[in-house]
């Protein structure tokens, strides 16, 4: 037997679905370097499952009996989510689990039997505030131990993967850790810790994406949803923990993804966003035929750590499968990778046909100059990246931009951060997402790079950052005044209980008056819109975040893109 198997086997700890050795870190299929690129030493794949083994997971002693199990309907779940929508899809995918083995959810932190976090570990703020969490509830565990009613806390998602170790030995507060691809082991971790033992599991997998495991919906009005179709991957930016947290990339089936949409159509959900970590580059390789299609190519000027990967259906083919089940129905998909849109532009070319594909895609660019994206192993330069932005533009008239952005990133300099100053105004974006570098163990960065650049610093280069970006959402968003957008009515503004807010087909908050209104079918007399509904808004205002303007009239998706 291999050291590594037995040292799994006397934890207690299942083997990875796939075989990949600690010791060695060898997948399947090994990670190459680009053409023209040296390999190096950094991070691999034998972190994703180094030390798994550590701390054990918990099996009740011998003699013991089983650990007992909540009986169905009297433990109650309370579930916190942190972080991005990936986490709230987690979140689902969790209360799914927990709901066929007999849990009850409560909303109310002082009913619950069981509290579990989602957590996030993308930056170090993120993990400071779940500390912080953590440091409330202990206050809440003691006095409900003092009154003989146990409380049991569980730390779930990324930063359970990232600091398992820290997190179950630190004031011994948390019960039970599981990691993105343990979600199925809880209701057994649960029966572990009501025994009174710490639990844990936080292997990664080689091939878990949940595709049997429909999501229990929690999104408020049930007028939205996300559905997960991929997990993982396996790009490798310098900056980047995902890979570590989250392993490596793999797709759900096609299958289970169209049978997810057609449930939630049936439900009335109006808007699905397709999710994962690199959408464009999902690959279903569930049916034997679907391995035999080619390579496609990369977006000119853009390069990856990994050799090109041949088979699998693609996401142009999914993204049209998904379109086609409710022409009434928004589609939506996040987070895409600049590389992965072919110069076919299959991808750009649905969106742009389809009337149910909103015209808005997420570029995240990360930075504005060649130099510091080389270092973030982005696989693009700037002249690439600006080359994309014109193509997207000329294949998707009106298209809105978002994108994300890192300020004072490893040896980025004055001059580096100027670049992006200026490319946030050439191509000014509606939508941006800005925060300061956070160095994480594990990544390619923090093995091979220098975190430099001075905590004021970085914060002074993102006010300028998030300065400029609001002065030119403006202007962009300043652009539609006078114009009439198609309105997907979400609910009330938080604002005033007078006004209405919901999104425009370029994800953008739009504000305006609840009031009666005619409906576009004539069916006579005033509605009132509701949740669900898709009105006509003309535009009299706008910001760097909002719209706002007056209600014309209720119509459908369909109606709307035939009249325009």
């Amino acid at each position: 037997m291999l050291p590594w198997r037995g040292a799994l086997r006397a934890a207690g700890l299942p083997r990875p679905r796939s075989a990949v050795s600690p010791r060695t870190g060898i997948p399947p299929r090994r990670l190459r370097c680009g053409p023209g690129e040296a390999r190096v030493a950094g991070p691999g794949l034998r972190h994703f499952l180094r030390e798994c083994a550590a701390p054990p997971r918990v099996e009740p002693p011998p003699g013991a009996g089983p650990a007992p199990t909540p009986a169905p309907g009297t433990a109650k779940v309370y579930l916190e989510t942190y972080g991005c929508q990936m986490n709230v899809n987690d979140t689902e995918i969790a209360w799914a689990i927990l709901q066929k083995s007999g849990y009850t959810r409560t909303k109310k932190l002082e009913e619950a039997d069981v509290i579990l976090l989602v957590t996030c570990s993308v930056r170090e703020k993120a993990e400071q505030t779940i500390w912080n969490r953590l440091r409330h509830l202990k206050a809440l565990k003691a006095r409900r131990q003092q009154a003989r009613l146990p409380l049991r806390i569980g730390i779930l998602g990324c930063m359970a993967e990232r600091l398992k170790e820290e997190i179950l030995h630190k004031e011994k507060l948390v019960d039970v850790v599981a990691g993105p691809d343990a979600y199925r082991d809880l209701p057994r971790l649960l029966a572990v810790a009501e025994s009174g033992q710490q639990a844990a599991n936080v292997l990664l997998s080689l091939d878990e994406t949940y595709a049997d495991i429909l999501p229990v919906q929690t999104s408020a009005g049930g007028t939205t949803a996300f559905v997960s179709i991929m997990r993982g991957c396996d790009n490798m930016c310098s900056y980047c923990i995902v890979p570590f947290t989250r392993g490596r990339e793999r797709s759900r089936p096609i299958a289970s993804i169209l049978q997810e949409v057609r449930m939630l159509s049936d439900q009335g959900v109006k808007e699905v966003t397709l999710l994962g970590q690199n959408v464009n580059s999902f690959r279903d390789l569930s049916e034997v035929q679907f391995q035999l299609a080619a390579a496609p190519g990369l977006s000119c000027g853009f390069h990856t750590v990994y050799r090109p990967k041949a088979g699998g259906l693609r996401f142009a083919h999914l993204l049209d499968q998904v379109s086609r089940i409710d022409p009434e129905m928004r589609i939506r998909f996040t987070s895409p990778h600049p590389k992965d849109f072919p110069d076919e532009a299959s991808v750009l070319q649905i969106i742009q046909e389809r009337h149910n594909i909103c015209k808005q895609l997420h570029l995240p660019a990360q930075s504005g100059s060649s130099r510091v994206l080389e270092a973030m192993r982005r696989g693009y330069t700037r002249e690439a990246y600006l080359d994309l932005v014109h193509h997207v533009r000329e294949t998707i008239p009106g298209v809105t931009l978002s994108s994300d952005f890192i300020a004072g990133f490893c040896g980025e300099t004055e001059e580096d951060h100027q670049q992006t100053v200026s490319l946030l105004r050439e191509v000014r974006y509606n939508v941006g997402f800005l925060f300061a570098y956070s160095m994480r163990e594990k990544t390619r960065a923090f093995h091979r790079l220098q975190d430099d650049v001075p905590a004021d610093v970085k914060k002074k280069r993102l006010e300028e950052l998030n300065t400029v970006f609001r002065e030119e959402a403006a202007k962009a968003n300043e652009a539609m005044v006078g114009q009439t957008q198609l309105v997907l009515v979400e609910g009330p503004s938080k604002r005033s209980a007078s006004e209405l807010c919901g999104r425009n087909d370029g994800n953008i908050k739009v504000i305006f008056p609840d009031a009666e209104l005619e409906d576009a079918a004539g069916c006579g007399g005033l509605v009132r819109p509701q949740p669900g509904d898709y009105v006509l808004v003309k535009v009299t205002s706008a910001s760097s975040q909002t719209l706002r303007g007056v209600l014309l009239t209720r119509t459908s998706l369909s109606r709307a893109a035939a009249s325009h």
